[in-house]
């Protein structure tokens, strides 16, 4: 797709804000919403018949999920690739001194684990080197899907699995709605799932299954969601975002309107939750008329979480 304007992102300010968040780390709990989108798509994993001999974690920050992938797939090589270098030296450290001593105790061999920093437009990767692609809300760091399911297509084998989340355009939903906009956009904006099931076709991919919920998490002050945002590098980065604080009236009109939202002591905070995985063909399978198969399961299931306050 033509990536709209509002959608190209500052890479340069990403890059930084990643760093600095991996600087930080997660002792906060700022990431417990990743923490439970990655329990989700483990329980998929049930569902699905793979035995991968390698498999790729794309933007694995600092390893939370390189971990529940060893635990799932204990003979499998993980390589874990992300763009922030104190995220992955985290993850070193995380995985490092957990790399099965018991399996070496008893003879068994220890697959090895890679860490690199990379872009996920350029993956340092042969082709067809992995069997299972799992990016866990990486695709909301990017502002074109199709340039980054073309290079998974590349590196996964035929017969692999790519298997993502992301979020979708409701996401922050109450947030876009109080804050000025008169000098632009003031919210990340997300991709839709349509757009990222087209990209998924038109990048190789077959029949892919992709699935909404709509999740409501809620927080004590908005200050706190603010805080979570910064956190985990997911402010917005839009190139056409406003560069100066939209000033102390609207700023306490904007909270004043935030703070009719609230119910039961808790601010509300929407999130459009997207799971996806799709396969790589052997060959690419199309209608007649030339249309690509294409399947959706879209689910709308209504959830509360509550977020730390």
């Amino acid at each position: 797709m033509d990536t709209p304007q509002d959608f190209r992102l500052d890479h340069a300010l990403l890059r930084r804000r990643l760093r600095q968040a991996g600087v930080q780390g997660d002792e906060t709990g700022s990431d417990f919403l990743a923490r439970e989108i990655a329990r989700r798509m483990d329980e998929r994993l049930d569902l699905i018949r793979i035995a991968p001999r390698r498999i790729l974690d794309l933007g694995c920050g600092a390893g939370h999920d390189l971990a529940r992938l060893g635990e799932r797939y204990p003979d499998a090589v993980r390589i874990g690739l992300d763009l922030a270098e104190p995220h992955l030296a985290r993850a070193h450290a995380r995985l490092a001194p957990t790399s099965s001593p018991l399996r070496r105790l008893f003879g068994k061999r220890v697959p090895p684990l890679g860490l690199a920093a990379a872009n996920a437009t350029q993956l340092p990767l042969a082709d067809g080197s992995v069997s299972l692609i799992w990016a866990n809300l990486m695709l909301p760091f990017i502002d074109e899907p199709l340039p980054v399911f073309r290079e998974m297509c590349r590196v996964v084998e035929t017969g692999g699995l790519v298997m993502f989340s992301s979020f979708g355009p409701d996401t922050l939903q109450e947030l876009r709605e109080i804050l000025p906009t008169h000098r632009g956009e003031r919210v990340h904006r997300f991709i839709d799932m349509h757009d990222l099931g087209d990209a998924l076709i038109a990048a190789g991919f077959s029949d892919p299954v992709m699935d909404m919920e709509m999740t409501t998490l809620t927080y004590d002050s908005l200050d706190k969601l603010f805080a979570d945002l910064r956190a985990n590098a997911a402010n917005n980065a839009a190139l056409t975002r406003p560069r100066n604080l939209c000033g102390r009236t609207a700023w306490e009109q904007s909270r004043a309107r935030y703070e009719q939202l609230r119910r039961n002591g808790s601010l509300p905070v929407t999130a459009e939750i997207i799971q996806g995985h799709a396969w790589k063909p052997a060959s690419t399978q199309s209608h007649p008329d030339g249309r690509a198969v294409m399947r959706f399961h879209p689910q709308s299931h209504g959830q509360e979480t509550s977020g730390h306050s």
